[in-house]
C-alpha cells in the first residue's frame, strides 16, 4: 500500500480493500504525509467501534445511513452529511443501512499502511 503514497492517479478499481472489522472493508485511496483519503464499505449492522486517534478526521457519507457517536453525542447521518472529529475525540458508528463512508485524515494514518 505504501506504493500509493504521493501517487497522482489512483484508480478505485485497482485498489483492493482489507477487512477493518466484521462487515467493514477499508480501501486506502490516496495519501501523502499530510493527508489521507479512505473509503469504508459497511454492511448493515456493522460497527465502527468507539475509538480515538491523534488525527483530525472528516467523514463524508457517500451512501447508506449510520448512527454516529462523537464525543458522547449521537446522531443519525445520511448521504451528503459530514462529521468533523478533531484529534483525540472519541467516535464510532453503527451502520443502519448498507453504505459507504469517505474519510479524510490529517496527518495520514501510518497504521493503515
Amino acid at each position: 500500500m505504501k506504493e500509493w503514497k504521493d501517487k497522482v492517479w489512483n484508480f478505485n478499481a485497482d485498489i483492493s480493500g482489507e477487512n477493518a472489522a466484521p462487515g467493514v472493508v477499508r480501501k486506502v485511496l490516496s495519501f501523502t504525509d499530510e493527508v489521507m483519503c479512505v473509503e469504508n464499505h459497511f454492511e448493515k449492522g456493522a460497527v465502527g467501534a468507539l475509538h480515538q486517534h491523534p488525527h483530525t478526521q472528516i467523514t463524508y457519507v457517500v451512501s447508506g445511513q449510520f448512527e454516529f457517536e462523537i464525543d458522547g453525542v449521537k446522531n443519525i447521518v445520511n448521504p451528503g452529511d459530514t462529521m468533523l472529529k478533531k484529534d483525540g475525540i472519541s467516535h464510532g458508528c453503527v451502520c443502519l443501512e448498507e453504505g459507504v463512508l469517505l474519510d479524510i485524515f490529517s496527518p495520514m494514518r501510518e497504521d493503515f499502511v
